[in-house]
């Protein structure tokens, strides 16, 4: 084997392995632009529309913050409207506390009819020791917990200056990458890049309307079941149901243990409709909004998400959907591109028999050769 064959071997080993080191010390940061670009190939076709609308297609920078402003306001008034009931009833809560404890121990109230009847109370009683030891234990890790809200603050407001980056920068970055290429590659690349952006926003869509299904119905039957704070309960559940597959068991474990407080029919009847809501969402609704919105088929949906959870958790389960409907788009491309070829040898019939006798493929080829020449 020739030295230069061996160097150039050795060098592209070292080279992947110097890839892969960099992706696996930086992972954290390449979630952030995997993500912040999600976000910005959803939002770009809303910034061009307001360019194009509002600003008559100039002003892009200004499209984009009057956009990025929008978005920001609708998720701060969502926190709002999560955080708002929650801080009120908190402290409504924590004024009562004392009173709940005292009817708790004594087997009183909702809470104290609860332990009763499950024996809680005993086992409660019969470990304080345990107990005690571990709430103590609880306050190691809390430099911990802080520091993972710090860096999930820090993600998140990296992630909206990447998107907001990604929006506004766009254009130059797809005009100067597709110049590098012929006219009509170049031509092909920004309609497989625009039917990509597409499924990206159709999920989103459909994701959130999914999640709007689900709010609502968990609205009403907390409301007939006479749940507590059914509204900000539901609330909850909407924004975990975003996450697909999963979403709803996390927000049904909680609507459920809600019920169960308040009392054992209500407890019952939540979980039964968790139960069978679950399922449809799963296996129907799901499939059917997004073979719609996405364009992908249901059977595919599914696969797709069992795949990228078991790679990359709930973040895989997040993009599993649009990543699956980019495949898609791009491979269609390349089939159809490759299907609207010349066969490098003409056949007729089932059997693929060749059309034209040894000789005269020859000259054909002589002749598309000459043709191609001038």
């Amino acid at each position: 084997m020739p030295t230069r064959t061996i160097l150039a071997t050795i060098g592209l080993l070292l080279a992947t392995a110097l890839l892969l080191y960099v992706v696996v010390e930086t992972r954290q940061i390449l979630t952030w632009c995997v993500v912040g670009a999600f976000f910005a190939v959803a939002l770009a076709p809303v910034v061009g529309f307001v360019q194009r609308k509002v600003f008559g297609g100039k002003r892009r920078s200004l499209a984009t913050l009057l956009v990025f402003l929008v978005a920001f306001l609708l998720l701060a008034g969502l926190v709002t409207a999560f955080a708002v009931p929650l801080a009120q009833e908190g402290t409504k809560v924590a004024g009562q506390l004392p009173t709940i404890i005292d009817d708790a121990r004594n087997g009183r109230g909702p809470i104290g009819d609860l332990l009763e009847r499950t024996n809680a109370l005993q086992w409660v009683q019969d470990n304080q020791d345990k107990i005690s030891n571990f709430a103590s234990g609880l306050t190691t890790p809390a430099k911990g917990v802080l520091g993972g809200i710090a860096s999930g603050v820090t993600g998140l407001v990296t992630i909206i200056v990447l998107a907001y980056l990604m929006v506004l920068e766009g254009p130059k970055i797809v005009d100067g990458f597709t110049n590098l290429f012929a006219p009509a590659t170049g031509t092909r690349i920004r309609r497989v890049g625009t039917d990509c952006a597409k499924s990206v926003t159709g999920y989103l869509s459909g994701n959130l309307l999914i999640s709007l299904v689900c709010g609502v119905l968990t609205f009403i039957v907390l409301e007939i079941a006479g749940v507590p704070f059914a509204g900000l309960i539901a609330l909850f559940v909407g924004i975990v149901d975003l996450v697909p597959l999963v979403g709803a068991t996390i927000g049904g474990v909680v609507a459920v243990v809600a019920g169960f407080i308040h009392s054992v029919p209500a407890g019952i009847a939540v979980l039964v409709f968790f139960l069978i809501y679950q399922q449809l969402e799963n296996h129907l609704l799901q499939p059917l909004v997004f073979a719609r919105t996405v364009k992908v088929n249901p059977l595919t949906v599914i696969i797709a998400i069992l795949v990228a959870v078991e790679l990359a958790g709930i973040l895989g389960a997040l993009l599993a959907i649009p990543a699956a409907s980019i495949i898609q788009v791009v491979l269609r491309d390349v089939w159809d591109h490759r299907r609207g070829q010349l066969k490098d040898e003409p056949t007729v019939g089932e059997q693929q028999t060749p059309a034209l006798a040894p000789h005269e493929r020859t000259d054909a080829g002589t002749a598309t050769g000459s043709t191609t020449t001038r």
